[in-house]
């Protein structure tokens, strides 16, 4: 099994995207530096490495070999999907930037941001059953094959549509569930390892579906592999294990993490 054919281009510069994340990382390491300067504190330095690990995950994603690779197989967007949405995201989120901002505020300024955390449109998004519902239906949405197929053919939707979208929904699952950061109501602990757990439930759906399909789904995908000399259909076969498998051990990971999260909680408010 071939993986990756030989004359396939190893990077995909893309300046755009690598500007605006280089751009995201520098101010928040300039806010983090502020914090300090501000006299409102220390900003522990694993949020900083939190935040910095999510935008790099996000750049490997998409500016680095992924980002060249998706175009032709379809198991490396798969791999995309996998990166962004289970990995950056909830590496973004542990960062706290929402917190970060608050710190560097003015007094006007905090009491905005908080008045926009405590919002109806914020209460609705950041309940782990609406942020449940949003990505598992972008996770299985952009699988139809009308819609992939769309998105492979056109670099502006997959640009700026879907790949911005991915990248939202799990942010919005992630940002109540994980960390500490400012929200205008945190659900339970408890409830956060169990929405965690249900993640489990569209990913291995969606594994298994592309791994056991026994067609090609997306024909993009299989014009490339006629042209670059692979087989479609085990391409196709090894993006779905991917998915089945992949996902279920980074589940497993932010579930221990939210449990570790409930112990503490739960030790702090115990009496002696």
């Amino acid at each position: 099994m071939v993986l990756i054919p030989a004359d396939t281009a190893l990077w995909q510069l893309d300046l755009f995207l690598l500007v605006n994340l280089g751009a995201i990382a520098t101010i928040y390491m300039w806010c983090s530096r502020r914090v300090r300067a501000l006299a409102t504190g220390q900003w522990p330095w694993p949020r900083t490495l939190s935040f910095v690990a999510g935008i790099g995950l996000l750049a490997f994603a998409y500016v680095g070999p992924f980002g060249a690779w998706a175009h032709i197989m379809f198991w490396p967007h798969m791999a995309q999907h996998l990166v962004v949405m289970m990995l950056a995201a909830p590496f973004i989120v542990l960062g706290q930037p929402v917190r970060l901002a608050y710190l560097n505020l003015d007094e006007r300024g905090r009491e905005r941001l908080l008045s926009a955390l405590r919002s109806p449109v914020m209460t609705f998004l950041t309940r782990p059953a609406v942020g449940w519902v949003l990505f598992a239906s972008v996770l299985l949405g952009a699988h139809l094959s009308y819609v992939m197929n769309a998105a492979v053919r056109s670099h502006d939707l997959m640009e700026f549509v879907m790949r911005p979208l991915f990248l939202f929904a799990a942010l919005i699952f992630y940002y109540p569930l994980l960390g500490d950061d400012l929200i205008g109501r945190r659900p339970k602990r408890s409830v956060a390892v169990v929405s965690l757990g249900l993640m489990m439930i569209p990913e291995t759906v969606l594994g298994i579906v592309v791994h056991l399909s026994p067609v090609v789904l997306y024909a993009p995908y299989q014009v490339t592999a006629e042209l670059f000399g692979f087989d479609a259909l085990v391409d196709q076969k090894f993006a779905g294990a991917l998915m089945w498998a992949i996902a279920m051990v980074l589940d497993g990971i932010w579930m221990m993490v939210a449990a570790l999260e409930w112990w503490r909680e739960q030790e702090r408010i115990s009496p002696d």
